[in-house]
């Protein structure tokens, strides 16, 4: 809101700060969700359709009956092809009349043994699980006189997983010199290397067997299906879906395998899986893919969601949805309302031109830091936009004119006359004073805090995270001075009100997330801290009665719309004078 600016100047940055350790879940969440839906149905009804053929359809069915019995075989080798049927050492696992397509106890089978990791796994080697199933009392070797081809089919899947060593931590203490030293040759002796990936252990493998007994037409196979169908097409049969499910493995669940581990642990389970469940594992993985090419999502941002599936209350994560949904809602009515009011407006009498100057600085600030901290494009590109309309407000609550007079051409700011010539500049210069004496106090304090006992990658990024820091701590004092304003003036005529309607729903939500999320205790109390603002504001609203000499929002006053209006009844009553004159006549 900006002279609310108020809003403006501690509002949009308190609330990003608080949207990102609250609110950020819940928009993940819907933002997810919304991704995967779009991904389903984009599949359904948009994927490339084959082309027709003029020969029949053929429909194509489950090589299995509904509750077949299976006999199943894990093997564990470091190759990624197997077909030693008959080594007994690398049988790790063997279970006999699996019913499938059947829910209940009997089909679902589980395990837990310790395997003991060879040197070659331990130095960035590789391990298979080969999983075999056939019906009952038929051999999955393919080698065996009783072999049927049409009885057997197996899978394969990867259990340790290579993932990019974490980057070296840049940041340094910068007043002790010998640590400082440390960290630059660490760093460098790292930079010059070449990207390190390090194995890890999964402790879960979970086989899931797809229940499905769809019927498919042979050259019409849905899209979503189709890439992960072993179809037989002489006999018109497809084989059961196998389908190792990674999807609840967390990575702080992996076990990083090196030359000091011994053993490690395996959890081993069996069972069956429904097609819509199956499909929705695939969507949402899908749009965590989407969301990190688009750079929306950061890595670990994916375990987190997730984790919040698995630990969090069901009820508590649809409210949490919802109540995003409406933030999101508010936030764009909000910024609507916004972009009106200061495209509309035409006097700055009773508005803090001030307020609208600092959080321009306030954005380009932020701005700095998530570039110094190498944060998404989409996240830099939304800062960046928000900088652009700050910047735009400027040009609206002050002159703006280029200075040719040096060799370098300067911007020239200059108070517009609407705010100059009464009494709006002399309370908000006053308010500013001594505001800023607290703000430049407490940002001080900060930095010698930070730099004493915090780690910084440069002084450049020690003054960066400082005055963010400031900003995101301290921004709702520059929603001071519009308050001071308003009661020296002793009227609010001249407030965006519909806009900061909408700011202070968003603020009630997050005190809402400041229940549902879990944060620092501090933290939690900070978050109440517009409240105290609004609700001055509105206090505000209640005691200064409505002054009509005074100008609203759009540069109006109430006095001139009784003059139209008594204009334009006086107008009215001569024409109608008139007319029963020339009537008469």
């Amino acid at each position: 809101m900006s002279q609310v600016q108020p809003s403006v100047g501690g509002a949009p940055v308190a609330a990003q700060r608080r949207q990102q350790e609250g609110g950020g879940i819940g928009q993940t969440i819907a933002g997810v969700v919304r991704m995967a839906v779009m991904w389903y149905f984009a599949m359904k009804f948009f994927a490339p359709k084959r082309p027709a053929s003029n020969e029949p359809s053929v429909l194509l069915s489950n090589t299995f009956d509904k509750g077949e019995p299976m006999d199943m075989w894990l093997y564990l080798t470091e190759k990624d092809k197997f077909n030693d049927f008959s080594n007994e050492d690398a049988l790790y696992w063997h279970e006999t009349n699996i019913p499938y397509g059947v829910w209940g106890p009997t089909s679902t089978r589980k395990r837990t043994l310790t395997y003991y990791p060879s040197e070659a796994l331990k130095h960035n080697g590789s391990l298979y699980a080969h999983v075999f199933f056939a019906r009952s009392g038929y051999p999955a070797d393919p080698s065996d006189p009783e072999y049927d081809p049409k009885s057997a089919f197996g899978g394969t899947h990867s259990v340790v997983v290579y993932l990019r060593k974490s980057k070296v931590d840049k940041k340094k203490s910068l007043l002790d010199e010998t640590s400082q030293m440390e960290d630059d040759s660490q760093i460098e002796t790292k930079e010059e290397g070449p990207v390190e990936y390090i194995s890890y252990w999964k402790p879960n493998i979970t086989i899931n067997l797809l229940d499905d007994f769809n019927r498919y037409q042979h050259n019409n196979i849905p899209q979503t299906v189709v890439g992960y169908l072993n179809v037989d097409f002489e006999s018109a049969r497809y084989y059961p879906i196998i389908y190792f499910n990674d999807f609840w493995l967390l990575r702080d669940k992996l076990t990083a395998v090196n030359e000091t581990v011994g053993e490690l642990p395996l959890n081993l389970e069996v069972g069956p899986i429904s097609v819509t469940k199956w499909q929705w594992f695939l969507q949402i993985e899908q749009a965590f893919q989407m969301h990190r090419s688009y750079g929306s999502m950061l890595e670990g941002e994916a375990d987190e969601l997730k984790r919040v599936f698995l630990e969090g209350n069901p009820y508590l994560l649809a409210i949490t949805m919802a109540v995003s949904l409406l933030h999101s809602l508010f936030d764009f009515l909000a910024f609507k309302n916004d972009i009106q009011f200061w495209n509309k407006n035409k006097s700055m009498e009773g508005l803090s031109a001030k307020s609208v100057v600092l959080n321009f600085v306030c954005q380009v600030i932020i701005f700095l830091y998530l570039l110094d901290n190498e944060t998404s494009w989409m996240i830099l590109f939304s800062s960046g936009i928000g900088l652009c309309i700050e910047f735009w407000k400027i040009g609206k609550a002050m002159h703006v004119e280029i200075d040719r007079s040096g060799r370098i051409p300067l911007l020239k700011f200059r108070d517009r006359e609407s705010y100059a010539n009464n009494k709006t500049k002399e309370y908000d210069d006053i308010a500013m004073k001594y505001l800023s004496y607290v703000l430049f106090f407490l940002a001080a304090c900060f930095a010698v805090y930070s730099l004493k006992y915090d780690k910084h990658k440069s002084w450049y990024s020690w003054i960066l995270s400082s005055l963010t820091s400031c900003v995101y701590m301290f921004g709702f004092i520059m929603m001071c001075p519009q308050l001071f304003i308003n009661y020296k003036l002793k009227s609010v005529a001249h407030m965006p009100w519909r806009q900061m309607t909408y700011k202070f729903l968003n603020t009630i939500i997050d005190d809402l997330f400041a229940f549902v999320i879990k944060m620092p205790l501090l933290h939690r109390l900070s978050v109440f801290r517009d409240d105290v603002i609004f609700l001055i504001y509105l206090y505000q609203r209640w005691v200064y009665p409505v002054d009509k000499k005074r100008v609203n929002e759009f540069g109006f006053g109430g006095a001139e719309e009784e003059t139209q209006q008594s204009q334009i009844t006086e107008g009215a009553e001569s024409s109608s004078t008139q007319e029963g004159d020339k009537k008469t006549n």
